[in-house]
């Protein structure tokens, strides 16, 4: 009985140990399951919500996943991130919208550009293109992609795109050397309070020894010394420090009461803190002086001239002015200053040329300010000019001359100097200066075209479409022109009814477009059709372009879905401005 009794109780054991497991592992199921369909109920709601890209930061796609383009799909081998600033949905494209490139391509074109002052629409498409979260062209990978594009960030010297680029995109190669950029940028300013409330927004997971040393003096310069001590004590820690920087901090944290005296040009930061802890500093830059030490000596007034008759010196400050390193207004001050007797400057006209270069234009800048009568004023304005072109130093004088040029105003220049003052003033006006005038007389200046500068509603467009047309078709001497051509195509694409008797398809074959371009469609290389656009434009704003060329780009954008570039072209090229 005992026996029996026993074995019941091993057999019961046994139960326990072999059944128990089980329901445990069943109960842990159960909220396995119920946690795997809430995610697919998500995950099936966001997809009926929308196919658009929303992108805040740099992207990853598993090695699992596949990139899809319209030719095929490719596989990844590895983690595939993108890195950009805008959604490419927001300018029509898509985030595979290189995948159809070749990277030789994309690299010529970016060279080619580089080599043109392109106009502020030219840029603003290339900006559009380039910063875009997208996949790279085929034969390039993701570290040299995301280069060009910071690259261009910090050669066009970007300040708030690099700050977005730096906030959305956590993780890049070369991201220190941005980071420097930024940090430098901010210091060149001369302007450390500014700078320091604004390097704040970098997040803390960036991590850079360059930005951590910035933070560190902006502690200390915002009175936070504990603080300091803090973040200091800790980049030592990390044996991210280094002995100039040790020296300057515990200088100005108090804890050593000696600084050495070296000026250090490694970078801008050291420069900086040598220019705060050196007493009675003093630094001549030279040719070889980096461009941002040569911007923050400026900005803070550092740069100074202790021999006005130190020619030597004065021509490196005008070829420094002249690649954007020092303020041009330094040069003229300069100017004012270099002594001429009272025979020199009533001889100037005549006697300039015996001068040597930086004294002949020194002589007529002060013959122009003695000068009271406008006409005596536009000649010297104009010969300066010339004497600043002789010695390629035109980027000093440019802006000079258009300020003088509106001081004085174009309704009061004679007609001799007007038509040469007119195109001065008018290459330096931004696109798109001047009020609007409608004129329902020509096609592409009409009131229909307010659909595209005010957001009239398309009811009432399509009301004054019908017309105007009318009103023109009445008109037997009217010429169809490309840009009324551009117009019409563009209000085809954007589903406007257009009256019957316009014969759009004979309008159109008198024009071609380039075939090379028209290849460009057939690939469905959009993103690199707009960077051909951008070259194409070039320097010129889009109203400066010929008709002919106007309505094949418009042509081309339409072909291609690129709806908001189109936009951004026939804003500037349409209008008639006044």
């Amino acid at each position: 009985m005992r026996l029996k009794n026993f074995n019941y109780f091993i057999g019961f054991f046994i139960f326990l140990i072999f059944f128990s497991p089980l329901k445990g592992d069943e109960k842990i199921d159960i909220w396995k399951n119920k946690k795997t369909v809430n995610t697919e109920s998500t995950n099936s709601s966001l997809e009926k919500k929308s196919n658009k890209i929303e992108i805040g930061k740099s992207q990853t796609l598993k090695p699992t996943e596949q990139i899809k383009i319209e030719d095929g799909t490719i596989e990844n081998e590895r983690e595939a991130k993108v890195f950009g600033i805008y959604d490419p949905a927001e300018y029509d494209f898509n985030i595979n919208m290189w995948s159809t490139t070749n990277a030789d391509d994309l690299r010529a074109s970016l060279k080619r550009l580089k080599k043109i002052k392109l106009s502020n629409t030219s840029k603003e498409i290339l900006e559009n293109v380039l910063l875009s979260f997208s996949y790279p062209p085929k034969g390039m990978d993701q570290d040299e992609f995301v280069k060009l594009k910071t690259d261009w960030l910090i050669n066009n010297n970007k300040i708030e795109l690099i700050e977005n680029f730096l906030k959305q995109n956590k993780d890049f190669n070369g991201k220190s050397k941005v980071v420097q950029h930024l940090v430098d940028m901010n210091i060149a300013q001369a302007n450390i309070k500014k700078g320091c409330d604004k390097i704040e927004f970098i997040d803390t997971t960036i991590k850079d020894a360059y930005l951590e040393k910035f933070k560190i003096y902006c502690l200390v310069f915002n009175n936070q010394k504990s603080q300091a001590q803090l973040l200091f004590d800790l980049l030592k820690e990390q044996k991210q420090s280094d002995k100039f920087f040790n020296d300057k901090i515990n200088f100005l944290l108090g804890i050593s009461d000696k600084t050495t005296d070296r000026i250090n040009e490694k970078n801008l930061l050291n420069f900086y803190l040598s220019s705060v802890t050196v007493k009675d500093f003093n630094f001549t830059p030279t040719k070889k002086t980096k461009k941002e030490i040569w911007k923050y000596l400026n900005a803070a007034n550092l740069i100074k001239l202790e021999d006005i008759n130190d020619k030597q010196k004065i021509r490196e400050l005008e070829l420094a002015a002249s690649q954007g390193k020092v303020d041009q207004k330094l040069i003229f001050d300069i100017y004012k200053q270099i002594p001429f007797n009272i025979n020199n400057l009533i001889t100037a006209e005549n006697t300039y040329q015996t001068f040597d270069s930086t004294d002949a234009r020194s002589l007529i800048y002060q013959k122009f300010l003695l000068a009271e009568d406008i006409n005596s004023k536009l000649k010297y304005l104009f010969l300066l000019e010339e004497l600043f072109k002789k010695d390629n130093l035109q980027n000093i004088y440019s802006k000079t001359l258009i300020d003088h040029l509106s001081e004085i105003g174009l309704e009061n220049i004679p007609n001799e100097y007007k038509e040469i003052a007119q195109d001065r003033v008018q290459s330096g006006e931004q696109n798109g200066v001047g009020k609007i005038k409608y004129n329902d007389k020509i096609l592409h200046q009409s009131r229909i075209i307010k659909f595209y500068i005010e957001k009239e509603e398309q009811k009432k467009i399509q009301k004054d479409i019908d017309r105007i047309f009318k009103k023109i078709s009445k008109n037997r001497k009217y010429f169809y022109s490309a840009k009324d051509l551009a117009l019409v195509d563009t209000l085809i694409k954007d589903g406007f009814e257009i009256p019957n008797s316009f014969k759009q398809k004979d309008l159109s074959a008198k024009f071609d477009v380039p075939k090379n371009l028209l290849q460009l469609i057939e690939k469905k290389q959009n993103a690199f059709l707009a960077l051909k656009i951008v070259e194409i434009i070039g320097e010129d704003e889009p109203y400066q372009l010929d008709p002919e060329t106007i309505y094949f780009i418009t042509n081309l954008l339409n072909e291609m879905n690129l709806i908001k570039i189109r936009n951004k072209v026939l804003t500037s090229a349409l209008p008639l401005r006044v």
